[in-house]
């Protein structure tokens, strides 16, 4: 299995690949930029068979119907997110910019934690909520990564001051949920720079001291 970084739309959203030998792949976070993104797409010679999202903020949802409908395939969000993409006031978009964010609705609801299997991908999905009530982090055993959405950064954490933020739950999500992850993990968050599991427990300024 390999992963590939994509820094995307108007906030440089991280976009990840993850892809088998057989060039299938999930598209995670898909920000932005959608001409950009399916152009890698094919010059990597790649198939997309799902989108994933952490969560349903406007910067990681900005090219999900321009990927879902050249590959016509499903998009996966928590269930209490699950009205959010087509809807700019719970997507934020309405708060930050001068145009809208709506994109169609997911196909998928992730309803809880658990094994989650598509095609050949098998993931640990885990609820991280606090930097929105949604969020969920992707967990993949066998490339020792885990996609962390906005919750957990290199050096930092999600903001929690938008709309179902709760900085406590976050710091719990991330100390219950990520945190007991191997420590070799590879940390692939929303934005910013990968990190490990053992780095952000020994030098996270917000994690220090809970």
């Amino acid at each position: 299995m390999k992963w590939r970084q994509l820094p995307l739309g108007p906030l440089q959203t991280n976009c990840y690949l993850y892809s088998n030998e057989q060039k299938e792949c999930l598209v995670i976070d898909p920000g932005g930029d959608g001409n950009k993104l399916i152009s890698i797409l094919q010059q990597q010679q790649l198939k997309p068979i799902a989108i994933l999202l952490t969560h349903a903020h406007f910067d990681h949802i900005g090219a999900v119907d321009d990927v879902r409908k050249q590959w016509n395939i499903p998009v996966y969000v928590h269930k209490n997110e699950k009205d959010w993409l087509s809807d700019p006031s719970k997507n934020g978009s309405q708060l930050f910019m001068a145009g809208a964010v709506s994109v169609s609705d997911p196909d998928e609801l992730i309803k809880g934690e658990g094994r989650l299997e598509i095609g050949s991908f098998v993931l640990e999905v885990y609820e991280t909520p606090g930097h929105s009530p949604g969020s969920v982090s992707y967990y993949a055993k066998e490339a020792d990564v885990v996609f962390s959405g906005d919750a957990l950064f290199a050096g930092s954490i999600g903001r929690t001051d938008l709309p179902g933020g709760n900085h406590e739950q976050l710091i719990k999500s991330i100390h219950n949920k990520l945190l007991i992850l191997p420590e070799e993990t590879i940390v692939l968050s929303g934005h910013g720079p990968d990190t490990s599991i053992e780095q952000e427990m020994e030098t996270n300024p917000f994690l220090n001291g809970f």
